[in-house]
């Protein structure tokens, strides 16, 4: 399929993403490489990583190999907590940049609000306005930021962020959050977005790849259900990171744009949210929990 069938999306600074990114978090080093060149043979052009996935080298290595001009990729990348702080934040961009193997990243944000040390998240974003002043970066943003943290940040900084990174599948949609990205052209994307990374393996979580609205759905458009949930976003409007190192899946997911979902359909979607996350509660990260070192590039 032709990468121009993916649809795009204008951030809220003018610069074009495309909605549907291939994502590698959990995604072991050695896998990465062949993944993420499977991903770009199949179309993708949006890929997503962070220096916490210890990664970010395998997928540079990925890009360099596939041949496409960097103008053609939009490369998304996260700094982690312990990189926090003005000048520990600008040399985080020189290690992911070094790892990546690029001179530009196209998206840079925080990987987690710090509610322990929010003075540090401030200084951090601080740190990627001057990136983005300095051209190093094309638009900056944030991850699992509530909506208290969104206006204690834009309190803080000149910037809006271009992008808010959440949790957000059938199961766990996040409308508040969502309703606060949106009041301020902040693009809601979504990570985990069929809902199958999870923390917390719950005796009674359910799997929405089995979900039998979702099945219906799916056998009506002669799609599976994963297909079903990432059409679900596009529609909706929002940015989605799926993951998968499987070939045949990575396909798939990419095949989502020979339909379209009734309104009632998406109603029915948003309607399973059951108000319970997969991941961590973002104001239980701190840096004794969560930190770790960030090797240099």
């Amino acid at each position: 399929m032709p990468n121009n069938a993916i649809p795009t999306l204008i951030l809220n600074n003018g610069v074009t993403v495309p909605t549907l990114g291939y994502g590698v978090f959990q995604t072991p080093p050695q896998e990465t490489v062949d993944a993420v060149a499977t991903a770009l043979r199949t179309g993708y052009r949006h890929i997503d990583t962070a220096a916490a996935y210890g990664n970010e080298r395998e997928v540079g290595e990925a890009i360099a190999e596939s041949g496409l001009k960097r103008s053609e990729l939009f490369v998304e990348t996260k700094v982690w907590i312990s990189d926090y702080g003005y000048d520990a934040t600008l040399h985080a961009f020189e290690k992911s940049a070094g790892k990546l193997g690029v001179d530009q990243i196209d998206l840079l944000i925080l990987h987690q609000p710090l509610p322990s040390r929010f003075d540090l998240t401030i200084d951090a974003y601080r740190a990627l306005e001057t990136l983005l002043a300095d051209e190093k970066v094309r638009a900056i943003g944030v991850s699992n930021f509530m909506p208290t943290h969104l206006s204690q940040l834009r309190e803080a900084t000149s910037v809006t962020p271009a992008v808010n990174q959440i949790e957000v599948h059938p199961y766990f949609s996040q409308p508040d959050v969502q309703a606060a990205n949106a009041e301020h052209d902040i693009l809601t994307q979504a990570w985990s977005p069929i809902g199958g990374i999870t923390f917390y393996r719950d005796s009674d979580r359910r799997s929405t790849l089995e979900d039998e609205t979702i099945a219906q759905i799916a056998a009506a458009h002669g799609k599976t259900p994963a297909q079903v949930m990432l059409r679900w976003h596009l529609q909706e409007g929002r940015s989605a990171i799926p993951k998968s190192v499987t070939p045949h899946r990575i396909q798939e997911n990419f095949d989502i744009t020979d339909f379209d979902l009734s309104d009632d359909e998406l109603a029915v979607i948003t309607a399973l949210d059951t108000g319970k996350r997969g991941g961590p509660d973002p104001d239980d990260i701190t840096l004794e929990n969560f930190g770790r070192d960030i090797p240099e590039a």
